[in-house]
This record gives C-alpha cells, sequence and structure tokens, in this order.
C-alpha cells in the first residue's frame, strides 16, 4: 500500500524570516511512514510534517509505506532513496528490533543515520467491554489454564504492539497467542467482537478507542499511572514489577546523506517539536522524553539496538526468521 498526501507549506513561510537558503532542500521533502495509516506514527507525522515545512520552506509529503513491521519503508529509505536528504524516514521502536529479530534486509547502523529523536510513547492494554478480562491477573489466569490459546493482536512482527505482548507474556510467565495484522487500527473491530482477546496499542491511537468506549483499559505500559487514565493502572502494580514498555519515535536519513542537509533535517525537526501543536499531540499520546539532538539520539538509538539483541541472545524473544 502506497498512500500520500501532500501538507502544505503555510503562507507564513514566504514571510523574510522563512526563506530557505540556497541548497537543500531545493524541491519538496518526503518524509516516510513505514506504517499503517492511522496508526500513531502516521497521527504525530501529519502534525509534525507541516511544522518542519515551515522550518524548511519547502512542503513536506508524508508517504505511508507499511509492510513487514516496518521494515519495508524503512529499507526504502536505506537502499532506495537518494541520500541527499529529500527522503527521510520518520521510525519507530521496531527499526531497533530489526537486527535482532531478522528479516530487515538492511542494517539500521550501517545503512542509515540518526536525525532527532521525538519521544516515546506508552501502551494501553485493551479488551472488548464485553471481555471477562478484568485486569492482568485474570489474563495470566486464562493463559495458564489454555496455553497458547489466548490471542492478542499486533500491528505486525516486530512491532511495539507484538513485542510488548510477548514481554508481557514472558513476565507473566504464561504462553500467548501472537495473531498479526497490518496496522493496530486493523486490531480493533476482532478485538471487540472477542475474535482476539487482547491488544497492547500505543496511547496515541488506544486513548481515542477508549475514550469512546469502543474498548476498556485493564492496563498500562508506563512506569506511573498515566495522567489521562488515572483509573488504570500500571501492569507493574498487577503482580509484575518492573514491567515497563514505551514505543520510541525519531527521524534517519540514508547513510552517506551530506552533513549540511542532515543539520537542516535535524534543525527542522527539533523546531517541529517545540511547536504548541506538536507539543500538544505527545501531551495527548503521553509521550516521555528521549534525547531529540542527533548527538545524544545516535548512542541512545545504538544502545536501543544492542538491547534487543541481548534479549534475543538471553531466550527472551525468538528471531521471526
Amino acid at each position: 500500500m502506497l498512500r500520500r498526501s501532500l501538507l502544505i507549506l503555510p503562507a507564513a513561510a514566504a514571510s523574510p524570516r522563512l526563506v530557505r537558503a540556497q541548497g537543500f532542500p531545493d524541491r519538496p521533502v518526503t518524509m516516510i511512514v513505514p506504517y499503517a495509516p492511522g496508526g500513531s506514527a502516521d497521527v504525530l507525522a501529519r502534525v509534525i510534517g507541516p511544522a518542519m515545512a515551515e522550518a524548511l520552506g519547502q512542503p513536506v509529503v508524508v508517504e505511508l509505506r507499511p509492510g513487514a513491521g516496518g521494515n519495508v519503508g524503512a529499507a526504502h529509505v536505506a537502499h532506495g532513496a537518494r541520500a541527499d536528504g529529500h527522503t527521510f524516514l520518520f521510525a519507530s521502536l521496531s527499526l531497533s528490533t530489526a537486527p535482532a529479530l531478522g528479516g530487515a534486509g538492511f542494517d539500521p547502523l550501517a545503512d542509515l543515520v540518526p536525525i532527532a529523536g521525538v519521544g516515546a510513547v506508552p501502551s494501553l492494554l485493551v479488551v472488548s467491554p464485553a471481555s471477562p478480562f478484568r485486569g492482568v491477573a485474570d489474563v495470566a489466569a486464562a493463559a495458564r489454564a489454555r496455553p497458547g490459546e489466548v490471542s492478542f493482536g499486533s500491528s505486525g512482527p516486530g512491532t511495539g504492539s507484538h513485542l510488548s505482548g510477548e514481554l508481557l507474556a514472558a513476565a507473566a510467565g504464561v504462553r500467548l497467542l501472537h495473531v498479526p495484522y497490518r496496522g493496530s487500527g486493523a486490531v480493533y473491530p476482532d478485538l471487540i467482537a472477542q475474535r482476539i482477546a487482547l491488544l497492547l496499542d500505543v496511547m496515541g491511537s488506544s486513548s481515542g478507542q477508549v475514550q469512546a468506549g469502543a474498548v476498556r483499559a485493564i492496563g498500562v505500559t508506563s512506569a506511573a499511572r498515566s495522567a489521562a487514565f488515572p483509573d488504570v493502572p500500571t501492569i507493574a502494580e498487577q503482580g509484575l514489577p518492573g514491567f515497563e514498555f514505551a514505543t520510541w519515535f525519531g527521524f534517519f536519513a540514508r547513510a552517506g546523506t551530506p552533513p549540511d542537509a542532515r543539520a537542516r533535517l535535524e534543525a527542522a525537526a527539533l523546531r517541529a517539536l517545540d511547536t504548541p501543536a506538536v507539543q500538544d499531540r505527545l501531551r495527548q499520546a503521553a509521550a516521555e522524553p528521549i534525547p531529540r539532538a542527533a548527538t545524544a539520539f545516535g548512542p541512545w538509538f545504538a544502545q536501543e539496538v544492542e538491547r534487543w539483541r541481548g534479549m534475543v541472545a538471553s531466550g527472551r524473544l525468538a528471531r521471526l526468521e
């Protein structure tokens, strides 16, 4: 699936203070979002894009290239896009798990360069309003009684919704059945109808479903309860101390992109993240801070890659290939 939308450059961009310098960018810039429409990455991209466009002096095109848990779009930037900065990647946690889980077809540490970090968003554990599950203890009890039969949906192999489900099962000492979909939005109809028992979805997309009454939240993956859902207990306080999970988001360009282009993208991203519209969206998603500047975000990302490699090596997660 390939979906594109043009984020029109605001008229204010024509003002003298925003006139772009000679050189990069000299044409519209494309932000590749390697996930399905309607998810948190898509939602965040569409509010960050216009702010970046104003800073860059060129339109920003949001292009969705979902597939293989984010690997299709990421591989396009890593191998298919020109290394000139006019195409860049808005990636998520799946980029740091790709080397550990296998099947990516590219090396994010060698083929991509970090541009800027955005934030990390916790997930809500949600069930159908008609579900008998009221908390993690109920899920664990059912999974022990029916090993491998209690199902959880995900946005695809290697995504945050998949990995958080696997980590929940490991922490509870049970076996859950993973059922991958093409994006978390596709899970909700089956979840509501109880064809799927559980979903761990980032708050950026799950909170609206909960507030609308379409699903019921029975846990949150953050270390402390969310201000948006103070009555929803953390998974850690439901008998799994230390359990914590968040899905991070950040920008990358193809390796070999000129330093001046990377610097312009980084400056535009950092400026966009400080705009009221983006700050409000991150607040709604309960985003937690991660390193933003490339000099700090790069080492942080490398540590994330090694952390997931360690989980596979220890047997907590299995490779996908």
